[in-house]
């Protein structure tokens, strides 16, 4: 006995060791450190040791390398170096197999939400055609996709309207607590050992398509949505979707039953709904799918949320195409085909007013009954970012129109000052401008000028850090909002490599 005695001091100091190798990365992340970027901003280096990153990929590293060689700016090579592969660096909580399927593939990203699907579109360019279930290579995104979608599917199945999940029970990971949801009052109800916020979204479910629809664009691999629970997922999107164009009243003005209603105990006005809730009321026969919460989780004023429904209109109409190639789902195929078409009728006939400034332009929401909400989120979907999800050019006039508004004092939620100018949102509240939006801005223009200056806000208002944030005070950069959000990081990175093709010119610009 008295040798393993002391051996626990050794044993204790190794573990001490350990746990100051592999940080907590929110904390890591709000510190600089070596090596520096040797530029004006002499940006921080951000990235965890290697033996403390979640995924490692060799193609990410190779883009990395190479994008290195490429940019001019010491600034923004070091921010790209950074931000591009924060996901795989930081967020990829688990990995594994479902305990139900040998070869099913699980991935769980943090924080849980169905949106991870945004985080995977950072590597949706390195996606290659290594689609074997069987393939144990810690160097996959092909298998990060597999799994995440997979897992996607189960969470849909059990508790489609929710929006952020807790790790599966085959990871062994201890279910998160969510001390804000703890007096939730939510129809219908759910266990907070599977999920961990149930806030319905439409974007969320629209997530679920998108990134379904990616894997299969870039690897072909038709086998794989054959197998396991896709199919039935996709039909319970569809059914959910369906439930939820359902109008306050019924035809003789009787109070509809909702299929969700959410109440929450909070001080905060966009972290619950009106009406015991059940939301604002919305007009039956628009043709427009209700979304109770915006992507950024505050809730819609108006339920009839139009970048939500622009997003999901455009993916349910190629995911129709995954299930047309099965060959035995034609029918799912054409209802998605025909929703599809409606929704994008829809949008035009109820969700583009007339400005006295700026013309036609879409709303953000509205209600049916003349109610609407001009002003665009940064979070995705937005108006700004209708391009970028698929749904139109970025040379439709209408959304030309919109976006001149968007980025505009007309937009109540254009933030502008001396460090940034971007759109926020009421998540931060006024003052805080979003750099996602910047990033997004980038995406959708064609105007090198327009392009560079978002560029020189970018480099310039992480303090020094060397990650993007959250949200940044406009007037003093010191001040933000989430010091690790790697979604927003991976973005960035996916917008220099857009970039790298559109406009390679720009990557030789310096940003001093």
């Amino acid at each position: 006995m008295q040798p393993v005695l002391s051996l626990l001091p050794c044993l204790c100091k190794f573990i001490l060791a350990a746990a100051q190798i592999c940080p907590d990365y929110a904390d890591y992340a709000a510190a600089p450190h070596a090596p520096f970027s040797g530029g004006t901003y002499n940006l921080s280096y951000q990235r965890p040791a290697p033996g403390c990153r979640t995924f490692t990929s060799t193609a990410v590293e190779s883009t990395i390398a190479r994008l290195n060689s490429t940019i001019t700016d010491p600034d923004l090579s070091r921010l790209f170096e950074n931000s591009f592969p924060n996901t795989l660096d930081t967020a990829i909580r688990w990995k594994g197999y479902a305990a139900e399927s040998a070869d099913e593939e699980l991935t769980f990203v943090i924080t849980g939400d169905m949106d991870s699907a945004n985080q995977m579109q950072s590597y949706l360019s390195l996606l290659n055609t290594t689609t074997e279930t069987s393939n144990s290579s810690n160097d996959t995104i092909a298998s990060l996709y597999r799994g995440v979608i997979n897992l996607q599917s189960r969470y849909l199945l059990s508790n489609p309207y929710c929006n952020s999940f807790q790790p599966p029970s085959e990871s062994g990971l201890a279910p998160s607590v969510n001390s804000a949801a703890t007096n939730d009052v939510v129809t219908p109800s759910y266990a907070n050992t599977t999920v961990y916020e149930c806030k319905y979204e439409l974007d969320s479910i629209a997530a679920f398509l998108e990134i379904s629809t990616d894997y299969y664009t870039a690897t072909n691999d038709l086998t794989f949505f054959s197998k396991y629970n896709w199919v039935s997922a996709v039909q319970t999107v569809l059914n959910t979707a369906q439930s939820m164009t359902v109008s306050t009243y019924a035809a003789n003005g009787s109070v509809n039953t909702l299929p969700y209603t959410f109440q929450r105990l909070t001080t905060t006005a966009e972290d619950t709904l009106d009406n015991k809730g059940t939301g604002n009321p919305v007009q039956n026969g628009t043709g427009l799918i209700r979304s109770a919460f915006r992507p950024s989780d505050d809730a819609c004023i108006y339920e009839f949320f139009i970048p939500a429904n622009m997003m999901f209109a455009h993916y349910l109409n190629t995911t129709s195409t995954i299930l047309t190639a099965l060959g035995s789902n034609t029918t799912l195929a054409n209802e998605m085909t025909a929703l599809s078409a409606s929704i994008a009728a829809a949008i035009t006939e109820h969700g583009i007013v007339s400005d006295p400034i700026y013309g036609d332009i879409y709303a953000y929401e509205i209600d049916g009954y003349g109610g609407t909400s001009i002003m665009d989120d940064a979070n995705i979907p937005s108006l700004l970012s209708a391009p970028l999800i698929g749904y139109l050019t970025p040379t439709d006039p209408v959304y030309q129109a919109t976006r001149a508004l968007l980025l505009s004092p007309s937009n109540p939620y254009f933030m502008r000052g001396p460090v940034i100018n971007a759109v926020g949102g009421p998540h931060d509240g006024p003052g805080y401008a979003w750099p996602m939006a910047s990033i997004v801005r980038v995406f959708t223009s064609a105007d090198d000028v327009e392009i560079s200056r978002a560029l020189k806000e970018l480099v310039s208002s992480t303090d020094g850090l060397g990650l993007i944030h959250e949200s940044i005070n406009t007037f003093d950069q010191r001040d933000y909002t989430r010091p690790w959000f790697s979604w927003v990081n991976g973005l960035f990175g996916q917008m220099v490599l857009d970039l790298e093709i559109r406009k390679p010119e720009v990557l030789k610009m310096s940003f001093q």
